[in-house]
């Protein structure tokens, strides 16, 4: 009879003890392969007693199946204790058990175990049942007990496929997936999902990373889930896809931890493997991807600083550059054939120019070639017109003693010409006289050239010398009409470079510009600055511009019997008021239209309902914002009527 106070063990039989010992000692593979099941009643009794399994047994008091193991396995939370288990299929059966032992390969019953009556019904009987049949037994060491399933011969429990497929990378998808840290309690909306309890959830923003993983939501504390909480379940690799959700639905997600993974210790991150990135399909000239290579940015941008190229010049900094690159610098002298002068040159004249319109040129010439004349401001230029250019001596000891820039006056220095031998009575040879005493020819003969002779004296002319003895001719040099020596030339405008702005050559006069950017006079037009209010009321500064507002500031008027005109703070603010009162009492007191600022300066009271003829005496007291009237006629101290006043303030 089974009851509360019945026991069930399993133990090792004696053979089963000592094969496990031989076993253990010399370290070699100890099989247990089949496992048998009876009903404890070798008598065929209903009801028997509870059997009471001893370790003497060699065989089940009534067995009735035997077959091999479905699976041997130690328990994963007691290394001491091995796992035996059988699946009996739904056609087998109509008997009970109450025992169960596990056989050797070599056919020993080596376990016995007692067990809760359990019937295992047929299915012609209209069950379909497959009963598994599991024990647990404790071994002193499990190391030599070789573990072993046979896929051909064994049935796998829907426990061991639960089992496995937990253990498998790929799990089942999550609902949602966090976007950031939250706390793991109670329903809330991850992603723009709202949870409900029972959902599976992808944790993956926790500040301790090893609290991530996958979860069951509950309106308390969640708990991960039944094929991630344990660190077998938790491999490297896992992927789970998220099926909802803003920024994560439609994506996979995988664990990116390397092994070990100790569920609950170790960090946990998951990246994306697949899925959206929020860009949006399209051509982009720039795009930025992560280390999966996706896409996770893109643009089109314009400029090279888009692209992410700060050390670029700007299209301004580089047409400035080709600009310079392309001209000549400043002070550079060029000779022109035709009398043009380009943009941004001057010609080399002598002319005087301004410091502010040219700069650059005036700082490079440096007022060398200023005579004194030049007005403030001005710098002249050298003198280049009807001058030859020579190159500078400049230590070599040919032009000795110039400066560079100094002007060489005209010189015709000496010089000898070699005179030819000509036989002839041209006059153009050697001339030698020829003396003679015989009278009849004095006078009669010519002097003619000898070729032997060398004589410097040359005849400018064929002549006939009349007389006898020593002739001397002169060699004239005849010179030019223009007063100089030159050779042959071509005339040229000699142009100075003046400055070089980054600008189409031509579209800016940049003297006019200089001109035009000079202070403003009465004689020049110019620029002028705003005058602000303070150099408005002070009326001194003479180089500003004064605007209608600030010329107007401060005035107002108001044209009514009683009313008032404020002129404007440049003209000290002054006040002036009037207006008519009834006075019916000596000592009343009147208020101004408005008050004056700082003071009343002077008040005048005019009585409007006397006679003529009538004697009125006026008195007043007066302040900043009115006066008190005193009036007597004649003997009588009071004087009521219509009056008139007129003040004058600031």
């Amino acid at each position: 009879m089974v009851d509360q106070t019945s026991q069930f063990y399993a133990i090792l039989t004696k053979v089963g003890a000592a094969k496990q010992a031989n076993a253990d000692a010399l370290g070699i593979p100890w099989k247990i392969t089949h496992m048998a099941v009876g009903d404890a009643s070798p008598a065929g009794l209903d009801n028997p007693a509870l059997p009471m399994p001893d370790a003497s047994w060699t065989s089940l008091l009534n067995e009735w199946r035997r077959a091999p193991l479905n699976q041997l396995k130690v328990d994963e939370k007691d290394s001491a204790v091995i796992v035996a288990e059988q699946v009996i299929p739904a056609e087998i059966g109509g008997r009970w058990i109450r025992e169960v032992g596990l056989y050797d390969a070599d056919g020993d019953l080596v376990a016995v175990a007692n067990c809760a009556p359990t019937y295992k019904p047929l299915l012609t009987q209209g069950s379909g049942r497959t009963q598994v049949v599991r024990m647990n037994l404790v071994v002193s060491s499990a190391s030599n007990v070789q573990l072993k399933i046979d896929p051909s011969v064994v049935l796998a429990t829907r426990e061991f496929v639960t089992e496995e497929l937990a253990r498998q990378d790929f799990k089942h998808s999550v609902l949602a997936a966090t976007t950031a840290a939250i706390n793991l309690s109670g329903l809330q909306t991850v992603d723009g999902v709202a949870l409900t309890a029972g959902a599976r959830v992808l944790v993956k923003h926790q500040a301790a990373a090893k609290d991530n993983g996958l979860y069951l939501v509950a309106s308390g504390a969640w708990t991960r889930c039944t094929d991630a909480d344990t660190s077998a379940k938790v491999t490297p690799g896992l992927l789970v896809l998220v099926e909802r959700g803003t920024l994560n639905g439609d994506s996979g997600w995988q664990l990116v931890t390397d092994a070990p993974v100790t569920l609950g210790v170790t960090a946990l991150a998951f990246d994306m493997a697949f899925g959206r990135t929020g860009v949006a399909a399209g051509t982009y000239r720039s795009v930025k991807v992560d280390a999966y290579g996706r896409v996770v940015a893109a643009t089109n941008p314009t400029t090279l600083n888009g692209y992410g190229i700060a050390d670029a010049y700007t299209k301004a900094q580089v047409e400035a550059m080709i600009a310079e690159a392309s001209a000549m610098p400043v002070g550079f002298m060029a000779a022109l054939p035709v009398n043009k002068i380009p943009p941004g040159w001057l010609e080399v004249d002598h002319s005087v120019h301004s410091i502010a319109a040219y700069p650059d040129l005036a700082a490079f010439l440096g007022g060398v070639f200023n005579d004194g004349t030049e007005p403030a401001g001005y710098f002249r230029l050298p003198e280049s017109r009807a001058e030859f250019l020579r190159g500078w001596d400049h230590g070599r000891g040919i032009d000795y003693g110039r400066t560079i820039g100094s002007l060489q006056a005209q010189n015709e220095a000496d010089h000898r010409h070699g005179t030819p031998v000509v036989g002839s009575d041209n006059g153009l040879g050697i001339v030698r006289t020829i003396s003679w005493n015989a009278p009849p020819f004095n006078g009669a003969s010519k002097v003619f050239a000898e070729p032997a002779e060398s004589s410097v004296l040359r005849t400018p002319a064929a002549s006939t010398l009349t007389s006898a003895g020593i002739h001397l001719t002169t060699l004239i040099e005849e010179s030019t009409k223009f007063g100089e020596t030159r050779p042959r030339s071509l005339a040229v405008m000699w142009c100075i470079k003046a400055w070089n702005a980054p600008i189409n050559q031509g579209s800016i006069d940049i003297a006019a510009l200089a001109a035009l950017a000079a202070q403003a006079t009465e004689n020049n037009l110019g620029i002028a600055r705003i005058a602000t209010q303070p150099q408005v009321d002070a009326g001194a500064a003479d180089d500003v511009i004064v605007t209608p507002k600030k010329m107007r500031w401060g005035f107002s008027m108001s044209l009514t019997t009683n009313g008032y005109l404020v002129l404007p703070t440049w003209l000290g603010g002054v006040i002036f008021q009037w207006g008519t009162l009834n006075a019916s009492a000596s000592g009343q007191s009147f208020s101004f239209t408005l008050e004056f600022p700082t003071a009343c300066l002077a008040l005048q009271l005019t009585d409007e309902t006397s006679s003529i003829g009538s004697v009125i005496s006026l008195g007043y007291t007066k302040s900043r914002t009115g006066f008190q009237m005193f009036s007597a006629q004649g003997n009588a101290s009071v004087h009521a009527g219509v009056f008139s006043f007129f003040a004058v303030g600031h």
